[in-house]
C-alpha cells in the first residue's frame, strides 16, 4: 500500500504534471528535424539528472574511506542500481556506455548540433562553475534557468529535497505517446533514428517500475513522520516541475 504521505504529496504535483504529460510538444514533433531540436533541449534534462544522482549517491551511500554503513540498504540499493545502469550500461552494439553518451550518440545520428552541451563539458572539464559555464555559452534561457535549478538543489537543498526532486521531477514525465511518435519516424528514417528509439526502449526497460517504487521509499524514508520535510520536498518537486514545462514550452516555441 502507498504511503498516505506520497499519495498527499503526488497530489499537489497534479496541478502542473498533466500540463507537462499531455504538452503540446509531443503532439508537434511530425518530423525529424522537429526531434533534433526537441534534443538539443532536452539533453540538458539528460545531463544534470547524471549529477543529481551523484549527489545522492554521495549523500546516501558511502563514497569514501573507510567504509561505514550509511542509512538504509534499500535506498543504497536504488541509488547504485540506477548508477550502474547510468553509467555503464550498453549500447545498441552492446558496448558499455552511459545513457548521456548513448544519447549523444542518438542526437550524432539523426544529425541534431551538440555543440552546446560537448562545449558544456569542456568548460566543466576545465574547472568552470557551471552557472558560469551556461552564461558562457548563452543558451535559452529555459535550459539555463532548468539546469540551474537543478544545481541550486545539488548545492544548497537538504538531501530530502534532492531525493523529492529526483523521484518527481525527472525522466517518467515522457508519456507513452511519444515512444509510439518515435517509432513511426524511425519507421521513416531507420538511418537517423535507430539509436534514438533503442535508448528510449532501453531507459524505460533499466528504469521501469521498480527503481519508481524504491526512489518514492527513499523520499519516505527521508522525510519520515517530519511535516516540514514533506511540505520542503512536495514544494521542490513541484519547482522541478514547473521548470520543466518552461523548457517544454520553450523547445515548443521552436519546432511550431
Amino acid at each position: 500500500m502507498e504511503n498516505e504521505k506520497i499519495v498527499q504529496l503526488k497530489q499537489r504535483l497534479e496541478e502542473v504534471r498533466p500540463d507537462l504529460v499531455d504538452h503540446s510538444l509531443y503532439h508537434s514533433l511530425v518530423d525529424l528535424e522537429q526531434l533534433r531540436r526537441f534534443t538539443e533541449y532536452h539533453v540538458f534534462a539528460v545531463w544534470d539528472f547524471m549529477s543529481l544522482l551523484k549527489s545522492l549517491q554521495q549523500k546516501l551511500t558511502c563514497t569514501t574511506t573507510p567504509w561505514i554503513p550509511v542509512g538504509s540498504a534499500n535506498t543504497r540499493y536504488l541509488i547504485n542500481e540506477i548508477v550502474l545502469g547510468e553509467e555503464s550500461d550498453v549500447d545498441e552494439a552492446g558496448i558499455r556506455t552511459s545513457h548521456f553518451e548513448l544519447y549523444l550518440k542518438a542526437m550524432e545520428q539523426m544529425g541534431a548540433d551538440t555543440t552546446a552541451i560537448t562545449q558544456l563539458l569542456t568548460y566543466i572539464h576545465n574547472g568552470v562553475p557551471v552557472q558560469q559555464a551556461l552564461q558562457q555559452l548563452q543558451l535559452p534561457r529555459a535550459i539555463c534557468d532548468f539546469v540551474g535549478y537543478t544545481f541550486e538543489v545539488i548545492e544548497k537543498a537538504p538531501v530530502h529535497v534532492q531525493a523529492a526532486v529526483f523521484t518527481f521531477g525527472r525522466e517518467d514525465l515522457i508519456p507513452d505517446m511519444f515512444m509510439g511518435l518515435v517509432k513511426d519516424l524511425s519507421v521513416q528514417y531507420p538511418a537517423q533514428l535507430a539509436v534514438f528509439k533503442y535508448y528510449l526502449e532501453r531507459h524505460i526497460e533499466v528504469d521501469g517500475d521498480h527503481h519508481s517504487h524504491l526512489a518514492m521509499e527513499m523520499v519516505s524514508e527521508q522525510c519520515g513522520q517530519d511535516a516540514l520535510k514533506w511540505e520542503q520536498a512536495a514544494e521542490a518537486a513541484l519547482t522541478s516541475l514547473k521548470y520543466r514545462k518552461r523548457l517544454w514550452d520553450a523547445v515548443y516555441a521552436t519546432v511550431v
